[in-house]
């Protein structure tokens, strides 16, 4: 599972440095796409084999269904590590996260995102100040008896 914020910069020749724990984690070939709220999803191999069966269960006949799977896996691209624990990250993906140097890594269970820190900033400050209740929410009803 991926867990943990790390940040990190985009270096001149579009690298990225995917921390230690989280190489391990992805092995040695993993999927890089565009995400949804304008950041970008890494899943292992694994994990986005388990997403494209899903999205291939999907009627094609529904305009939703081909929309979400344009978006997603046209933006898609198979990665690995150099020998430095970089990653390229392709022009448009960049440009679609607008990440032009500073960014966030974070863990979010099943895959990693990558942000712009200025999006990731806004983001954790609009969400921040709503958690309480996004969280009340989301669990109300699990817990009766506290």
């Amino acid at each position: 599972m991926f867990i943990g914020e790390f940040h990190h910069n985009i270096d001149d020749k579009k690298r990225l440095i995917i921390p230690s724990k989280f190489r391990e984690e992805l092995g040695d070939e993993f999927v890089i796409t565009r995400g949804i709220e304008n950041c970008l999803y890494v899943y292992s191999k694994s994990s986005w084999d388990e997403i494209t069966n899903k999205l291939g269960t999907l009627p094609f006949t529904k305009k939703n269904a081909r929309s979400f799977n344009r978006f997603f896996l046209s933006g898609a691209t198979i990665a690995e590590f150099d020998k430095n624990g970089r990653v390229l990250i392709t022009s448009p993906q960049l440009s679609y996260a607008d990440i032009t140097k500073e960014c966030v890594i974070i863990g979010v269970g099943d895959r990693l995102e990558i942000w712009s820190l200025q999006k990731w900033n806004e983001f954790y400050d609009s969400a921040s100040e709503d958690m309480s209740d996004i969280a009340e929410t989301l669990f109300s009803g699990s817990d009766e008896n506290v």
